[in-house]
């Protein structure tokens, strides 16, 4: 079947980037500031020069033209009087031989509104007759002396008419070519010159104001660079400050600069206390959970020894299981709460980063045998599909290993808790997923999903915010501490990894990416790994 010719949609003439480009550059509001001052600079010149050419070019005209008027006044002189000896002589005169008569000048007489004689001197001293419709232009002049311009077969003239002694009419006139070549040519360098300048001053100007700017780019970068740590958690070192040059009172950048630089002081000095108060609830936390641990586990044993020892009516064994299971509840959290410190120490240095998590390249120093992610899902689905068989439990692996740089403990725990936090708040009959797969930077990543009822969009925010609880977000029948995924992010992210969460009803799904090997790069793995997509009964 032949394939018919692709058609190109007016849409994708132009490109976003273009359009965008576009949009700014028609939007001055969007330019920076020494774009703008330059466009100002440039545009007041131009004004300027537009009015100097123009006051220019009107008192160049003036005055060329009053030049012009007084030759013709002055020809018309000469010429009369040359006319009205030649003719009280009794000869027939010719106008153009009157003396001091220039070339180009326009001599004509008219007896009884004719014109009998119409001529020009040209350059070489010749005369040239004028034709018809000149003669026709020159008899409509009024004879009372005014100075009129007119457009003849030879040029645009200054042409003046007055009456002679013997009743005839004279007219004399002089062109107006010199006039407005001078006026072309002074217009030509009008703007010859203000396109020399303003380029000049354009590019000057942008090296001074650029240069006078670079106090407020220099203020910029510092503020961007605080703007990219986090201050919300972690000791935080505002080694960051606006130079000495930048900050030096006296001026208004200098001004900003030194004002910016005591707001920088303040909020480390507000950063170095929040810190102190963090460690200080980190280091009571961890003992309190550490002291906590012996008399629960003393309640747990007492509680269990009664039950085997002492008859009890129903309500007391019923009371005695209510102990018993808040007591391990309690150990739980106690235990989720020691976690929690033990990687809070062991982030605090890190944590001053700007993404909040180790470096790869850290990582792999410290685990140089990164750990088959695979193994650990699948034995992790097995073992939770025990627990609760009324969920429908299933996994993905990929026939090649998936090798992360993670501690297997703390990923094995991560694994664990993100499936219970599915089954705990999904209803019976809910399917869960866990599949594992290769991101082509080499990254690992692990997504266990479910088709629940879904997260609700604010809750999302802070799920992994600790102690953070919204049963009614989900349903479910248990409770839950709230430590479970933030235990999941901070093992996460000493690791150097990222968790994310996506949910709307019917499909949420947690994302887990840890550093990692890229696929392909070691041998397969265990044979039962082999045996991806698995389906659990």
């Amino acid at each position: 079947m032949p394939l018919k010719p692709a058609t190109l949609k007016p849409a994708m003439l132009t490109s976003p980037t273009t359009s965008t480009g576009l949009r700014k550059a028609l939007h001055p509001g969007t330019w920076l500031l020494s774009t703008r001052l330059v466009a100002v600079m440039v545009a007041l010149l131009t004004v300027i020069c537009a009015l100097v050419g123009l006051v220019s070019y009107t008192t160049l005209s003036v005055t060329l033209n009053n030049q012009l008027d007084t030759s013709v006044q002055q020809a018309t002189g000469r010429t009369i009087a040359f006319y009205t000896n030649a003719n009280s002589n009794g000869t027939q005169p010719d106008p153009l031989n009157a003396r001091a008569t220039s070339a180009g000048q326009l001599s004509a007489v008219l007896s009884n509104g004719v014109v009998h004689y119409a001529g020009m001197l040209s350059s070489t001293g010749t005369r040239q007759q004028l034709t018809t419709a000149d003669a026709e232009t020159l008899a409509s002049l009024p004879i009372n002396g005014q100075l009129r311009s007119k457009d003849l077969s030879i040029g645009e003239y200054r042409l003046q008419a007055r009456p002679t002694p013997d009743g005839d009419t004279l007219i004399t006139g002089l062109p107006l070519a010199t006039t407005h070549q001078t006026l072309s040519a002074l217009v030509l360098s009008i703007i010859l010159v203000s396109l020399a300048g303003l380029a000049a001053l354009g590019w000057l100007g942008t090296i001074i104001i650029r240069r006078n700017m670079r106090p407020l780019e220099q203020l910029s970068e510092t503020a961007t660079k605080v703007a990219a740590l986090r201050l919300d958690a972690g000791e935080v070192a505002l080694s960051a400050h606006v130079p000495d040059a930048v900050s030096h009172p006296g001026t208004e950048v200098g001004n900003v600069g030194n004002a910016f630089n005591a707001m920088l002081e303040n909020v480390s000095h507000a950063l170095e206390a929040r810190q102190h108060s963090e460690t200080k609830l980190r280091r009571f936390v961890a003992d309190a959970s550490h002291e906590l641990r012996t008399p629960l586990t003393a309640i747990r044993g007492y509680a269990e020894l009664l039950s085997m020892t002492e008859p009890l009516s129903a309500d007391g064994q019923v009371a005695l299981r209510r102990v018993q299971d808040q007591s391990v509840r309690m150990s739980r959290l106690v235990e989720d709460l020691l976690t929690l410190a033990r990687l809070d120490e062991a982030q605090q240095a890190d944590r001053g980063a700007a993404n909040g998590a180790a470096s790869t390249s850290a990582i792999m120093k410290v685990l140089p045998n990164p750990v088959n992610m695979s193994p650990l899902v699948m034995e992790a689905v097995r073992d939770i599909q025990v627990a609760t068989p009324d969920r429908r439990w299933s996994f993905t692996v990929p026939d090649e290993p998936v090798e992360a740089f993670c501690e297997e403990t703390a990923l094995h725990q991560v694994i664990l808790n993100l499936l219970g936090n599915a089954a705990k708040h999904t209803p019976a009959g809910t399917a869960v997923h866990a599949g594992l797969s290769h991101d082509p930077d080499g990254s690992c990543v692990l997504e266990v999903s479910d088709n629940g009822p879904g997260i609700d969009p604010s809750f999302q925010e802070i799920i992994f915010d600790r102690f953070s609880r919204a049963d009614q977000a989900r349903t479910g029948t248990t409770g839950s501490t709230g430590l479970g995924l933030s235990i999941v992010q901070a093992i996460v992210r000493s690791h150097g990894g990222t968790v994310g969460v996506t949910s709307t009803p019917g499909n949420t799904m947690f994302s887990v990416r840890l550093p990692g090997l890229a696929a392909g790069t070691q041998p397969s793995a265990a044979e039962d790994a082999k045996h991806g997509a698995s389906r659990i009964n």
